[in-house]
């Protein structure tokens, strides 16, 4: 494969309660690839489904938390499959609708790659060369998002130094 035809990598922004899974989860166990599961939004499973490859980068993010931020870098480390928690009738992702010969909702596995000093959104907010970002967008509740290259670049180089 020549350079040019090799894919550009992608970046994106998961978000999980910290509560749930944080990135002190994924960091206990470096080398374990971890099942993103309960993703329940459409966009956000087709992101996965279509649009992440094996390889990709990640900001982790802590949401639903006193100070929502990012708190690490991960990597997708499988395909999209089926989410077993959408068959659990117990599990709070339980989705009755969901049919094991169809089911409805996708995870993907990620690995830790590192922890970050703790960006906070409000830091991330006062940014103009974030001003896009999707995260940051009125109204956004996805908890994932595709991250540009000029925004993972500036976190990367300028944010988390």
């Amino acid at each position: 494969m020549a350079v040019s035809d090799q894919p550009v990598a992608q970046f994106w922004l998961m978000k999980s309660e910290p509560d749930e899974v944080s990135i002190d989860h994924l960091a206990a166990a470096p080398n374990v690839p971890f099942p993103w599961f309960g993703v329940r939004n459409y966009q956000a499973r087709n992101f996965m489904r279509d649009a992440m490859r094996v390889g990709d980068l990640a900001f982790f993010y802590h949401s639903g938390c006193a100070e929502p931020g990012i708190a690490g870098v991960c990597r997708i480390a499988s395909a999209p499959y089926p989410d077993a928690t959408q068959f659990d009738a117990v599990n709070p992702y339980f989705d009755p609708k969901s049919k094991a010969d169809s089911p409805r909702w996708l995870l993907r596995d990620v690995m830790f790659v590192q922890k970050t000093r703790y960006l906070p959104l409000t830091e991330l907010r006062a940014c103009p060369e974030l001003a896009n970002m999707r995260l940051l967008a009125r109204g956004n509740r996805l908890s994932i998002t595709p991250v540009t290259a000029e925004e993972w670049q500036f976190i990367t180089m300028e944010l988390l130094v």
